[in-house]
């Protein structure tokens, strides 16, 4: 449809189904959306720009995915991807998953082909809703241009209902340019936004509430637990609230870390082994007891262990059969055991044997690991690095950068060594252990937090999957600085033992194996943005000191040691 047609003059000017899929999202509140264009949503995609909505265009739909689903746990509303119809839709599949696993809420919209040739082999012809149906909490297809107001408000509720997740929005191509009078867009819209249902959390019965102060006042080793379900919930506050005032030690998640700071005097990360080994209380604060907390069974937990769990969702209580299990949002529960507390406080004080235990623990394996820090090796281990960015992270004060990390011995080593200060400021490969989230995560924050720098700490593996988006990086001109553990391949050098080495392709580099010295530094200067080759303490400090200072994307490559790290990370038994 000519742009001409769309001239909105008076009330009968009309209107196509693109204007007001974009008029439909701009309504509800909308102001970002990820993807890559083309046959048939490209014209969708100006008319949302035209309404106020950011579109960040990428090279490949997965990164665009990941950002749009780290964009909706960031902001707490469901983070946008447009892809186009067959392959974009399925590349789009990438990010969805990663929204339903993690539990993040967005919304992956798809052109899909005419109507009319469904079924004769129409260009880039595909069941779009049945493909989406294992990681769409909810799927709706506009087969109408009256329909997309109510389509458009129904995916974006049901992305925060419940259980947050990824939901689908299918726009027919015939549908798209389909047409309505001026006046009968806006009743349209006005009709789906009053049909529109509050979502609602479910409540707590009182008594559930005093049964869990009970638990926690009767134990002798209690312990919270918190993860990145309640930093969505943005229950930072009442976890500082209830932590300090009953004296309980704290554990989080990896993406949990920073809803209190990390160097909190009860946080007993630094003695993780300890805490949940003989914990005999603890109240697990949206989080999942999956394979992250070795699914709360023995012999990494004890046997007798009490578990008091805090969860959107009462599917998922019913799942891990705990001890006692409080459906609702994280603040609110949370926020109910204090009032409850309230009235007769109890605190364990630092002298509580607990407490003692966890706190000397922490100290001793700080204290070690601070003297493996301390030392400059050359050629860089992971170590001396990751102290040199953990200093000039901290360095940049409040408000704290957002540090993006993947890669396997990158990833791990960094969750030990840098440190997060405020909540929903790191963001790695969550759930389901997703690489080449990295550039798209990156993105999303820089947009999402324009306030903050973004620092992605990245293995040259988990690189390698969205290392293009570094252009995107320059054209948007995004506070963002990608570091790269260059250390050869994946989990670093050739490991494979002799006898593995034989056959008519030995000759051939592992399939662990990168070019050696890879100079990813240069990639980004090919569009405009900034690359530092380092390998030395003080070339690394002058890169850092210098990129977060300009604030502009750049690129810093670190020359790593291809045999300083291990195998798969800390996953070895897996592999």
């Amino acid at each position: 449809m000519a742009d001409s047609d769309c001239k909105t003059h008076d009330s009968q000017a009309l209107v196509d189904g693109n204007l007001l899929a974009a008029k439909s999202f701009a309504a509800a509140g909308i102001t970002h959306m990820f993807g890559v264009v083309g046959i048939p949503v490209t014209s969708f995609a100006n008319r949302a720009v035209s309404m106020g909505i950011r579109f960040l265009a990428f090279h490949n739909e997965q990164s665009a995915g990941y950002a749009a689903s780290a964009y909706g746990y960031l902001t707490g509303k469901p983070g946008l991807l447009l892809t186009v119809s067959g392959p974009g839709c399925v590349h789009g599949l990438a990010g969805l998953s990663n929204a339903a696993v993690n539990a993040w809420p967005m919304v992956l919209i798809s052109g899909s082909c005419d109507q009319a040739d469904f079924g004769r082999g129409d260009f880039q012809e595909l069941d779009q809703v049945a493909v989406v149906r294992p990681f769409s909490k909810f799927s709706a297809k506009a087969t109408d241009i009256s329909q997309i107001p109510n389509c458009v408000f129904k995916v974006l509720d049901q992305a925060l209902s419940g259980r947050p997740g990824g939901c689908y929005l299918d726009l027919p191509t015939d549908v798209l340019h389909q047409t309505v009078s001026q006046s009968e867009a806006e009743t349209l819209l006005a009709a789906a936004e009053k049909s529109r249902a509050k979502p609602q959390f479910p409540s707590v019965e009182s008594s559930l509430i005093e049964k869990a102060v009970s638990l926690l006042r009767h134990a002798e080793r209690p312990l919270i637990v918190f993860g990145k379900g309640a930093a969505f919930a943005r229950a930072e506050n009442s976890i500082k609230k209830l932590v300090e005032s009953t004296g309980i030690p704290f554990l989080p998640t990896p993406m949990g870390k920073g809803l209190l700071p990390d160097a909190h005097e009860l946080a007993a990360t630094a003695a993780r082994s300890l805490a949940i080994g003989k914990c005999d209380v603890a109240l697990v604060v949206g989080a999942r007891l999956n394979w992250l907390l070795h699914f709360g069974e023995p012999p990494k937990w004890s046997k007798d262990v009490k578990f008091i769990l805090v969860d959107v969702c009462e599917e998922e209580i019913q799942l891990r059969k705990p001890c006692l299990g409080l459906a609702g949002d994280a603040k609110q529960v949370l926020d109910m055991i204090s009032l409850e507390i309230k009235d007769d406080p109890f605190c364990l004080g630092k002298s509580h044997p607990w407490v003692e235990a966890i706190s000397k623990k922490a100290r001793d394996n700080v204290s070690r690991m601070e003297a493996q820090l301390a030392k400059d090796v050359v050629p860089f281990n992971f170590l001396t690095p990751m102290r040199i960015i953990r200093d000039a992270i901290l360095g940049v004060g409040s408000p704290a950068p957002i540090l993006v990390s993947e890669g396997a011995n990158t990833m791990d080593v960094g969750r030990s060594v840098l440190i997060q200060t405020e909540p929903r400021t790191r963001l790695d490969a969550g759930t389901w252990g997703t690489m080449g989230v990295g550039l798209g995560y990156c993105i999303a924050a820089a947009v999402a937090s324009p306030d903050r720098l973004v620092v992605a700490v990245e293995g040259d593996s988990g690189f390698g999957f969205s290392a293009m988006e570094v252009e995107t990086l320059v054209r948007y001109q995004l506070p963002v600085v990608v570091i790269v553990f260059n250390n050869g391949g994946v989990y670093g050098g050739d490991r494979r033992n002799p006898e593995e080495v034989t056959g008519p392709y030995k000759d051939d580099p592992a399939p662990t194996s990168f070019v050696p010295g890879a100079a990813y530094h240069v990639l980004i200067e090919a569009f405009g943005g900034k690359g530092y080759l380092v390998g030395t303490p003080d070339e690394l400090k002058s890169a850092l000191a210098e990129s977060f200072s300009s604030r502009k994307p750049a690129v810093i490559n670190v020359t790593i040691d291809p045999y300083a790290g291990a195998e798969s990370g800390r996953m070895q038994h897996k592999n």
